[in-house]
């Protein structure tokens, strides 16, 4: 299965995922004069960080939005950049946050499971039903493709609908003297559970992953111990407060996540005067340091 290969890489390569979200701004001048169209200049902004990580990163995560606002020029810069790291043996998460129903899900999973935009594992957003989940399950059977569902994220408004207590719903005895059990999302958690355990793989994870924002800490033992089998994907590293103390704690051995940094690499080059010529060593060793942040903190 393809977590299997996640796995093998997060064991050879840390557990950095590098975010591609490429906004123009991002992107030295020198390359926007270089280049004439839009898809050209962030695709080669983004084949020479991939080229610089590679080695020392599992997998690339590209926000969708980064490119739909430049519209087809922004998605074709998109397209290259998947395919650039298809090509290269890695892997890539499709952050698009989808989250309908039925025939419309089928055709989002079609055009990111299959088509154009093709990538390992994209993202989805269960708050509208677990039957917003169905239609990517035949892509899970065939072993190929995974998914990483929304279950507590990192932003503030994260407690207005994902901490409303859903009493009735849960197993309080996994929390007895407390109401943590009873948030919504550990009611979400425990679903997406139920259906991530019939895929688990031999490396002990399943292709039905969860995205925990690494910003909140005080649940993350909790979390990693009640979902032993799923996979996370942890954003909120770096510009959003997250420590490698903290992302640590969702952690088992060192794997069974990978920690999301978009800014915090791609433009770590604009912190050092006449940067921009080398971006890519820059967000090499931006990576580097945050792969000890965390193996430092990291639960063995």
């Amino acid at each position: 299965m393809l977590i299997d290969k996640l796995y093998d890489e997060v064991e050879k390569k840390g557990n950095v995922c590098v975010g591609l979200d490429t906004h123009l701004d991002y992107i030295p001048d020198e390359m926007k004069e270089r280049y004439q169209d839009i898809d050209e200049i962030i695709f080669q902004f983004n084949k020479r960080i991939i080229d610089q990580t590679i080695d020392i990163v599992p997998i690339y995560k590209l926000q969708i939005a980064y490119y739909e606002t430049y519209g087809i020029k922004g998605l074709i810069g998109y397209k290259k950049t998947l395919e650039y790291i298809k090509a290269n043996k890695s892997l890539s998460i499709g952050d698009i946050k989808r989250g309908d129903i039925s025939s419309t899900a089928e055709m989002y999973g079609k055009a990111h499971f299959e088509g154009d935009f093709e990538v390992d594992f994209i993202t989805l957003n269960p708050y509208m039903g677990f039957d917003s989940i169905t239609p990517y399950l035949k892509y899970i059977e065939k072993g190929n493709k995974g998914i990483f569902v929304l279950l507590r994220t990192s932003n503030p408004g994260a407690k207005d609908i994902q901490y409303l207590e859903v009493n009735s719903q849960l197993d309080s005895s996994c929390h007895p003297g407390g109401s943590k059990g009873s948030y919504l999302y550990y009611h979400v958690g425990d679903r997406l559970n139920e259906i991530a355990s019939k895929y688990v793989s031999n490396c002990g994870y399943s292709p039905i992953g969860a995205v925990v924002g690494g910003t909140h800490t005080d649940e993350a033992q909790e979390i990693r111990d009640r979902y032993k089998n799923m996979f996370f994907l942890i954003p909120g590293y770096g510009h959003q407060g997250g420590k490698g103390k903290d992302v640590a704690l969702y952690l088992n051995k060192r794997n069974g996540g990978i920690v999301n940094s978009s800014r915090g690499i791609i433009t770590a080059y604009k912190k050092y005067e006449g940067g921009a010529e080398n971006f890519d060593e820059y967000a090499r060793e931006a990576v580097l340091a945050m792969k000890e942040d965390i193996t430092s903190e990291g639960r063995l």
